[in-house]
């Protein structure tokens, strides 16, 4: 006796429910948390790198070596290679309340940290390293390369 059509077609559609709700979950991003983080203002950055200039040379020959780059951003921004692309990073600490004696991080190698909290976070991928009730990851910008070693930074 062949099972009925009707059922084996509801059960089908019940499983792809809940594979689609599986799915959804497990591919949502923490984007939209990470983006409202209310320590940061909602800034526009867009500004260019060029490799060629010394102050940047770095970004093209060296991985783990970061630049600071100020005047842009919440407290300017880290770009750095590392080893598969250019990354930046906001330079202000996103678990810390704005306050403006405390505006940006200090380079330790490819850390930073922040002074007044000792907050510590990895530039290689924007993960905190040690700190207290860390909810945020540091703010990353989006890094197109316009040409060769010409590096476009955006958060648009």
């Amino acid at each position: 006796m062949l099972p009925c059509p009707t059922k084996f077609f509801k059960m089908k559609k019940v499983y792809i429910l809940i594979l689609s709700a599986m799915l959804t979950i497990a591919c949502s991003s923490d984007d939209n948390h990470r983006q409202n983080n209310p320590n940061l203002l909602d800034v526009n950055v867009n500004f260019t790198v060029d490799t060629s200039f010394p102050q940047f040379s770095n970004l093209s020959v060296s991985v783990g070596s970061p630049v600071y780059v100020g005047g842009y951003g919440n407290g300017g921004i880290f770009l750095m290679n590392n080893g598969s692309s250019i990354v930046a990073w906001d330079a202000i600490d996103p678990n810390h309340p704005r306050d403006n004696s405390c505006t940006s991080m200090q380079l330790e190698g490819p850390h930073v940290v922040c002074n007044c909290e000792g907050n510590k976070y990895e530039l290689f991928n924007g993960n905190f390293i040690e700190g207290e009730n860390l909810e945020y990851t540091l703010y990353n910008y989006r890094v197109s390369e316009v040409s060769p070693g010409v590096y476009r930074v955006t958060n648009n």
